[in-house]
């Protein structure tokens, strides 16, 4: 699709997706209307961001794209804490997490590799990548396994649900401070010897950064539109709450991701693929579930960091079969192959919840 086209069909989508909003076209008319325009945002949100990336670099653009791209999946979620649907925030927070470890980081590997034979990465950034992903499945299991077993108090559960959002807080700028600063030189993508491949950026960097605000507030507006139509929409076709925020959500919120990481994979950048997907899953464990939860003060009850077993599952099992696949540093099409398929038993799985 050319830019002139994109941006036609990105401004058609969006007044549309205000007129059935504030008109009442009807909930899976405004739904499938929110849901098709979301991802015209996200997408221009990708762009956004991949163009700054061009002037921050692979490494800082990666972290751009998946802040960024995580953006539209924070918006929603805040909408949901404020209307009091905990249980379709975690789902989402689940379902973000999954999506990016087994969908967005398959596509990419798969996709990436049946174009190029076998693709490399940074090791070391692999490998603290994956202790970090250990670190948010231990964080989010702990408190399930204490309050449930020792019966907490509606008190001790919301202290220790904020004690430890706000380490995990804490725990996510000493990496970005270690990744970004100090070890810096360590963590580069060594393997991207000509990272922008003589490629042009899309706009100048003035009109990107416009752009990168201009898309979020795109999603903020949609993403409100779009949450507005989740109550009856469940209740019309039958669907879990768990369904609908694991993976319908997740997959709507994580559009810019999607496509900025295949495109990466596809062009041999597989290292900032990795960095938007692997990235981006640490991101919403480490830093966008914890702020939901202080943001949720904000709002009346606090939600507390209690995953449910199917949840905690799905993660562990991503993280797992996530880290075995990017520890070595190389990847190739059978090794993407196996991701998708894990997501799809996943989803098929929480369909049937």
């Amino acid at each position: 699709m050319n830019q002139k086209l994109f941006f036609t069909a990105l401004i058609v989508l969006f007044v549309l997706s205000g007129v059935s909003h504030y008109a009442h076209f009807g909930t899976v008319t405004e739904f499938i209307i929110s849901a098709i325009a979301i991802l015209f945002v996200a997408g221009f949100l990708g762009k956004a961001t991949e163009s700054v990336a061009h002037y921050a670099g692979q490494r800082l653009g990666g972290f751009l794209n998946a802040t960024f791209g995580n953006a539209a999946e924070l918006i929603i979620a805040i909408f949901l804490v404020r209307e009091g649907l905990f249980s379709m925030v975690k789902a989402s927070i689940t379902g973000s997490i999954i999506g990016n470890l087994l969908l967005v980081l398959g596509l990419s590997v798969f996709l990436g590799g049946l174009k190029f034979k076998e693709q490399r990465f940074n090791v070391q950034l692999a490998s603290h990548n994956s202790s970090l992903m250990i670190l948010s499945v231990i964080a989010l299991a702990i408190p399930a396994i204490f309050i449930s077993t020792q019966h907490f108090s509606t008190q001790q559960s919301k202290m220790l649900s904020i004690t430890i959002a706000v380490i995990l807080i804490i725990a996510y700028i000493l990496w970005l401070i270690f990744s970004m600063v100090t070890h810096k030189d360590v963590l580069a993508d060594k393997e991207e010897t000509t990272p922008d491949h003589g490629e042009d950026p899309a706009w100048s960097k003035g009109i990107s950064i416009l752009f990168l605000v201009l898309a979020t507030v795109m999603t903020a507006f949609v993403s409100e539109w779009l949450v507005g139509t989740l109550h009856t929409f469940t209740a019309d076709f039958g669907l879990s709450e768990v369904f609908v925020g694991a993976f319908l959500i997740a997959i709507v919120g994580n559009a810019a991701e999607h496509s900025a990481a295949v495109m990466l994979a596809m062009k041999n950048k597989i290292g900032a693929a990795v960095e938007i997907a692997i990235g981006s899953s640490l991101q919403i464990a480490l830093f966008v579930s914890p702020v939901l939860i202080l943001v949720s003060t904000l709002f009346g009850p606090t939600m507390d960091i209690v995953f449910t077993p199917i949840e905690l599952t799905a993660i562990a099992v991503s993280v797992f079969i996530a880290k075995s696949i990017s520890s070595d540093g190389r990847t190739n099409w059978y090794e993407g192959a196996l991701l998708l398929i894990v997501y799809v038993i996943l989803g098929f799985s929480f369909y049937l919840v």
